[in-house]
């Protein structure tokens, strides 16, 4: 017995030297990006600590760190997941049944009062003109359920209310459909990555069941039964390592258009990778199949090989231009609008932080209008061998353009830059600039980073200059469409935090009814304002513990990438929000007059 003891603890101990050490092959692979207080974007090690295991697996194994964790043996991204987590993937245990709906819910259907995708309509205008709530109602709002996402640390997709049924996806890469009464599940789906997108739902062909669309960051678009959450098609839009669907695809007349963005400008950051190649894309698909009718590129021409680096790294280009956000229709031209992110090389392009214009039968380009030349940018510079000659200011456009008539005929594209600028533009005139207002200092996290709003009279402009040079100007605007002039401009109010993150930026988009602007901010604050005056109507603290439906532990934290919606009398919001020093959180909240004041 003894000699058999003795052998089993000589295995273990071999087993033991023979396991692949997390923290050496996290130091090696990811460390020189991800310390303790990181540049920019990328998120610390105390950040990445409070992940998922799976999660982090998700990143490594064809997500955004696919580059780093090339050749690795999955032994070894278990090790840099334990290492980081504390916890070995798959062992996250959530009450499957905690939460489903135990009542029969009416049949789906759509209704003119939804709220469908990101923008809330074709126009991207994130206006709900029937919001079955009222301006004088918002003082009144209380919190009515709450939806925990197990194990996230950021709550970044962005619900969307069609039919009473609230569908929304998480970090962890499921999407839930909810009763958007009671907030209890009625189906879940798991997709290849996480689902940062909006969910739009349509009817693939006339008379048919409804289908709810979406990307993840693996670069997949998803189709699934809207009713039962039954898989229909899944088909990957881009093979490049950094790429990524981040802006929801958008449906009309059966074709389904996906905008391709990428992380490629991070992944620049180390001096062995060859800088740089991804080219932002629009896939058009059908609907019924997923079968690709055309693709095109924002960077026309595909990148070659230029120069070495100071290290002797082969650079290339032209690349970047990625779309981040949901691409707009324009029916009555027969285009579909995408707004552009920043060139990645000295390779110049000039459709980088641009509006471009395809036409929706061939996707070709019809036009393009650039607002901010030889914006050549990737992280880490200037020290970064892969660094540009030329640094640019990283400008992205990281919102949707916004359709919008303006009287006598006339239609406007509004479309908010990180520059700070507010811009309109002549879809008559190939995107001719009619005006511009500078409403924020701008910079890599600063200006308008996710999203505006515009009903019929004015724009409703959130800035976040949350990393800016100069003196950072967060707060929320409204101007004129017909002149560009400011109406209003409410700053961001200072508050006190029982957690580490105070800033006062205002990040995600915001969301308009008749009377009421609803905008959230980094501290975690979710407020209401005056569309007349820019008055505060109701303020709610979202960074704070919650008693969830689905009995999953959550708490609310930094509000950022995706705004509230409102449908049906509800106010719905996502808060939590871990990078660039916010506060984490995983719980999607709703608000109604009949809501109950804590729970």
């Amino acid at each position: 017995m003894r000699k058999i003891l003795t052998l089993s603890i000589l295995g273990a101990a071999t087993l033991l030297a023979q396991a692949p050490n997390g923290e050496a092959l996290f130091k090696a692979r990811c460390g020189s990006c991800h310390q303790e207080t990181p540049e920019g974007r990328i998120p610390s090690r105390g950040d990445l600590a409070g992940r998922t295991p799976e999660t982090v697996m998700s990143a490594l194994f064809g997500g955004i760190m696919s580059v780093q964790a090339a050749g690795m043996a999955p032994a070894d991204g278990r090790a840099i997941a334990r290492f980081l987590t504390g916890k070995d993937p798959a062992m996250a245990a959530v009450d499957p049944n905690a939460g489903l709906c135990t009542s029969k819910l009416p049949a789906l259907a759509t209704s003119t009062a939804d709220w469908n995708g990101a923008g809330g309509d074709m126009e991207n205008t994130r206006y709900q003109p029937k919001p079955g709530l009222a301006a004088a109602d918002v003082p009144k709002l209380k919190l009515k359920w709450a939806f925990g996402f197990p194990g996230d640390r950021v709550a970044s997709g962005q619900p969307t209310v069609v039919g009473g049924r609230v569908f929304v996806g998480s970090a962890a890469g499921t999407v839930y459909s909810l009763d958007v009464k009671t907030g209890c599940t009625v189906w879940s789906y798991k997709a290849e990555g996480t689902v940062r997108s909006s969910i739009s739902v349509a009817r693939a062909q006339p008379g048919g069941p409804l289908v709810a669309y979406f990307g993840d960051i693996r670069s997949f678009a998803h189709a699934v039964d809207a009713e039962t959450g039954k898989p229909l098609w899944k088909v990957k839009v881009e093979d490049h390592a950094g790429s990524r669907v981040t802006g929801a695809p958008i449906f009309h007349n059966g074709r389904l258009y996906v905008p391709v963005s990428s992380i490629e400008e991070a992944l620049a950051q180390s001096p062995k990778y060859e800088c740089c190649t991804f080219r932002g894309s629009l896939v058009a698909l059908d609907g019924s199949t997923g079968k690709q009718i055309w693709k095109s590129y924002t960077v026309p021409d595909p990148a070659i090989a230029r120069k070495l680096s100071k290290v002797g790294t082969q650079l290339r280009g032209p690349a970047g231009a990625a779309i981040w956000s949901a691409p707009t229709i324009d029916a009555k031209r027969n285009l579909i609008y995408v707004a552009t992110g920043d060139s990645y090389t000295d390779a110049d392009i000039a459709t980088s932080d641009a509006v471009v214009a395809f036409d929706m039968t061939t996707g070709k380009i019809a036009w393009s209008s650039q607002v901010t030349e030889k914006d050549n940018f990737v992280m880490g510079c200037p020290n970064n061998p892969n660094c540009p000659e030329t640094d640019g200011p990283d400008y992205d456009f990281g919102t949707s353009p916004i359709l919008r008539n303006i009287g006598g005929g006339k239609q406007l594209l509004v479309v908010a830059q990180k520059s700070g600028i507010l811009w309109a533009m002549d879809p008559d005139q190939k995107g001719k600039v009619v005006w511009q207002n500078k409403l924020g200092t701008g910079g890599m996290l600063g200006g308008i980073e996710w999203g505006h709003a515009a009903d019929e009279k004015n724009a409703y402009v959130a800035v976040s200059d949350r990393i800016v040079k100069g003196t950072p100007q967060p707060g929320l605007s409204a101007v004129n469409l017909a002149d560009g002039k400011t109406v209003w401009s409410t700053p961001s109010p200072k508050v006190t935090c029982a957690t580490q993150s105070c800033q006062q930026a205002q990040s995600a988009p915001v969301a308009v009814i008749p009377g009421a602007v609803f905008s959230g901010t980094v501290n975690g604050h979710f407020r209401a304002y005056s569309t007349a005056t820019g008055a505060i109507l109701w303020d709610y603290d979202t960074a704070r513990t919650f008693t969830t439906i689905n009995k999953v532990e959550a708490s609310g934290g930094s509000i950022d990438a995706a705004g509230p919606v409102v449908a049906n009398g509800i106010v719905l919001t996502n808060s939590g929000f871990a990078q660039w020093g916010g506060i984490p959180g995983n719980v999607l909240l709703a608000f109604s007059v009949d809501g109950k004041q804590d729970q």
